[in-house]
């Protein structure tokens, strides 16, 4: 038996996302409110017998797994680990040997960072001076604290490491956590004399440290973080997240700071849905961490040239993952957001509630670095704007900003979209790639789709309506492939022993969340199941139509042979009037 299959064996799915949503007996399944969306009625289901979830509301469903990477914010990897400790299964039964020792020797590294973690703890509330500077200095409270479990290196050479050779842990494994370093020919603690501030996983579980002085000294950095372990990555570390996705799903928006400690003090103003990236430049793996628990992304960096380049970057990756982003403003008179949150709380909070999007941001940010009234400040401002639009990966996002760039600089929209065209030639064009991000449409563009799949999946005599339709109207893999067994099964019905037979694990869960689609919608219709098919197969050739005319339209937008052009804009006329028909 796989980990997988042992986990799912040993724990109840109602058991587990009850832990997250209160749910009431619905006959056979479970109901409740859906913890993805605000509604009011409840649509989340939970079927024990087919031991799957679906949220009507946002149209997300799957296995106990995908829940908890939903929920939780995790990759696979990180559910998998999550449910194993939770259901008591030993995951180094399931490894190669080389695995097994890989998995041994990151335990021992969380056992290792545990325990500094509390040796830190320890340390700080036995030196008075360091308790009057986290406590009067920092003006942080006891609470916050202990949750993010903030201690003090002693301002000795190996005081932590004495501590825990006496504890049976070898030089070797301070040295693999970062935790120990070599100076003047032997081992020492990597931090001394500096306020401890642990890193932790999305789990919770201490990979690292950033480590603060508490009193300036020439020639010191302010701060040091933990060098890259096999724990540790600080291109994919986001502080605080483990505190912050309840507060970010509430929420629906992440806050992304500069500092550590920022974050530190939001949360004890009662700010929990700020996070920061841990001291380095942010990367797609920052975003994509967030992207599993909001859509909507809010920087709250400096107004130097260093944040302005950070912005510029973070633009060309959100539009690449689907993301909303938008800038938060500091007031002038406040150097960072601790400072503010200090000084006024709430204000703090009405300036994260009131974010400006991000690429207007840089055309303000512009405005004042460019003279706007010269050809060489246009034309400067137009360079950078236009670099970060070629990253964009929706044409009508891309229309929108050209007309607004050309109108702070005073530039027609024609003149904007040539130099667009001549920056970027056809062999550079790799850079304006469609996004596989879902459009905005004010529904998941995909439910068409999951309910058509589920309505031909379960009555063979609907199934003509398929004809209508091309494989590739459907998307995904996972659809793709019930698309491909519709067709399979012809006049026939799935039963159990062709779903057992599926080699899938992922597809058979998504066959049985389509089947409980059925059992939920469409269990107590009879003589209308063939006009509610016919009307999903019109829908979901309508969203493949639009989806095509949008491909086309971004196309054109780089397109410079005038005849090319010229044929390109007859097709999309030709898919305007298609469209137009289908809904008429």
């Amino acid at each position: 038996m796989e980990a997988k299959e042992e986990i799912r064996a040993k724990l109840n799915i109602e058991d587990v996302i009850g832990e997250y949503v209160s749910l009431k007996r619905a006959g056979r399944n479970y109901k409740g409110l859906s913890p993805f969306s605000n509604e009011k009625t409840p649509s989340f289901m939970v079927s024990p017998d087919k031991h799957i979830w679906h949220d009507f509301s946002s149209n997300k469903g799957g296995d106990v797994f995908s829940f908890v990477m939903e929920v939780e914010g995790l990759d696979f990897r990180g559910a998998l680990e999550l449910l194993a400790r939770k259901a008591g299964v030993d995951l180094s039964q399931f490894q190669t040997k080389g695995d097994q020792g890989l998995s041994k020797k990151k335990d021992r590294l969380y056992q290792v960072l545990n325990l500094a973690a509390k040796f830190y703890q320890q340390s700080l509330v036995t030196n008075r001076a360091v308790v009057q500077y986290v406590f009067k200095k920092r003006a942080l409270s006891k609470r916050i604290v202990q949750q993010f479990q903030i201690g003090y290196s002693p301002n000795a050479d190996d005081g932590l490491l004495k501590a825990l050779l006496k504890r049976g842990y070898k030089e070797q494994d301070l040295r693999d956590a970062g935790l120990a370093v070599t100076r003047s020919g032997r081992a020492t603690d990597m931090f001394r004399a500096r306020m401890m501030v642990p890193l932790a996983d999305a789990q919770g579980r201490v990979v690292g440290f950033t480590a603060r002085l508490i009193e300036d000294q020439p020639n010191a950095p302010k701060y040091i973080n933990t060098p890259q372990t096999i724990l540790y990555d600080k291109g994919r570390q986001v502080f605080g997240l483990h505190l912050a996705k309840e507060a970010i799903r509430k929420a629906d928006y992440a806050v992304i700071v500069e500092g550590n400690l920022d974050v530190v003090a939001s949360h004890q103003a009662g700010v929990a849905q700020v996070v920061a990236t841990a001291g380095t430049a942010m990367t797609d793996n920052h975003l994509r961490s967030l992207s599993r628990l909001t859509h909507d992304i809010r920087l709250a960096f400096d107004r130097d040239k260093a944040g302005i380049a950070a912005t510029e970057r973070a633009i060309g990756m959100a539009s690449k993952l689907g993301l909303r982003l938008s800038i938060v403003s500091v007031p002038d008179g406040f150097k960072d957001p601790d400072e503010l949150i200090q000084a006024d709380p709430n204000q703090w909070l009405a300036v994260i509630a009131s974010p400006q999007d991000a690429f207007e941001w840089l055309l303000d940010e512009y405005a004042g670095r460019y003279d706007l009234t010269t050809a060489e400040g246009k034309r400067q401002a137009t360079t950078r704007g236009l670099e970060i639009i070629a990253e964009l990966t929706d044409p009508v996002e891309q229309e929108h900003y050209m007309r607004l760039l050309g109108e702070r600089t005073g530039t027609s929209l024609k003149a904007v979209s040539e130099k667009l065209a001549r920056l970027y030639q056809p062999d550079e064009r790799s850079r304006l790639k469609a996004s596989k991000a879902p459009r905005t449409t004010g529904h998941d563009p995909n439910l068409y789709q999951d309910h058509l799949l589920a309505l031909t999946l379960a009555y063979p005599q609907l199934r003509d309506v398929l004809l209508k339709l091309e494989p590739d109207c459907v998307e995904g893999g996972l659809r793709q492939s019930v698309f491909a067994i519709i067709h399979k099964l012809g006049a026939r019905k799935l039963t159990d022993a062709m779903l057992n037979q599926l080699q899938s694990d992922d597809l058979r869960v998504k066959i049985k969340e389509l089947q409980l689609i059925v059992e939920q919608k469409y269990a107590s219709l009879d003589d209308s199941l063939y006009f509610v098919a016919s009307e999903l197969s019109k829908r979901v050739i309508i969203e493949t139509k639009i989806k095509q005319k949008d491909a086309l339209a971004q196309q054109m937008s780089t397109v410079v042979d005038q005849k090319e052009l010229r044929a390109k804009n007859r097709q999309y006329k030709q898919l305007i009037q298609e469209i137009q028909a289908l809904k008429s």
